[in-house]
């Protein structure tokens, strides 16, 4: 069996990695030092907002314009099933979101992404820090994975978020098609304006999340910042 060596690069390979890996690095300084901290000021501002401190949810409710039927006249209530016609159902026109939840939604969704993509950052910033595996004192590399494992966990929660504001637009969707439909029945109705209530609590659960995530890295890395960047207790940390 032959013996694995390790990965060797061409000269011109080896500096476009090392480019790589000084830009991540001053990529995750910039973050760390200066985005995360501007991070939870922001974010602590956004809940202060009128916009995100609404007491009377139903002052959310976007109008519906969906013609409500006419009771049928008495003379039909009479009719047999075989003798009653199939009653046309009032058509209605162009149906749009409920504005007041969507420009929330533009102001959450960036921040959604912002943090997914300053996790994956983060972690694989760590990664590059990580040294070789050897005998010797591991108690940086397993707070190092710690770390890591933490980081992960808030991508993954942050994730959900993006699920929860596709599905939505899935629900809403689905209540106002049915509402469209079953024009008579107000329940349908109710459950559009009731979605959109909904939404808007998950959204300011998000801001309140998001601003808890940014402030969990900024301890998590700060506290643990001296054994992140130099786990083997190195004169030179590895980070520089």
């Amino acid at each position: 069996m032959a013996k694995l060596c390790g990965v060797r690069l061409s000269g011109e390979a080896r500096k476009q990695v090392d480019v790589f890996r000084q830009n991540l690095f001053q990529e995750a300084e910039e973050f760390l030092y200066s985005l995360l901290p501007q991070k939870i000021l922001y974010l602590n501002q956004l809940l202060q907002e009128d916009s995100f401190n609404v007491a009377d949810l139903t002052s959310l409710r976007a109008p519906l314009d969906i013609p409500i039927p006419d009771p049928p006249p008495k003379d039909d209530e009479m009719e047999t099933d075989k003798q009653e016609k199939k009653k046309e159902v009032p058509k209605c026109g162009f149906l749009p979101g409920n504005e007041k939840v969507l420009s929330l939604l533009a102001l959450v969704k960036p921040e959604v992404w912002t943090l997914k993509e300053k996790c994956i950052l983060v972690m694989t910033w760590i990664q590059h820090l990580i040294p070789k595996i050897e005998d010797g004192n591991d108690f940086g590399v397993a707070i190092q994975e710690k770390v890591l494992e933490r980081v992960n966990a808030v991508k993954t929660k942050v994730e959900a978020f993006q699920t929860t504001i596709s599905k939505y637009f899935s629900e809403r969707g689905d209540a106002v098609s049915k509402a469209s439909k079953e024009t008579h029945v107000m329940d349908y109705r109710t459950l559009v304006h009731e979605r959109d209530e909904a939404a808007y609590d998950e959204l300011r659960a998000m801001v309140l999340d998001l601003r808890a995530f940014y402030a969990e890295l900024y301890y998590i890395i700060s506290n643990n910042l001296e054994k992140i960047v130099n786990p083997k207790g190195e004169e030179k940390p590895s980070m520089y």
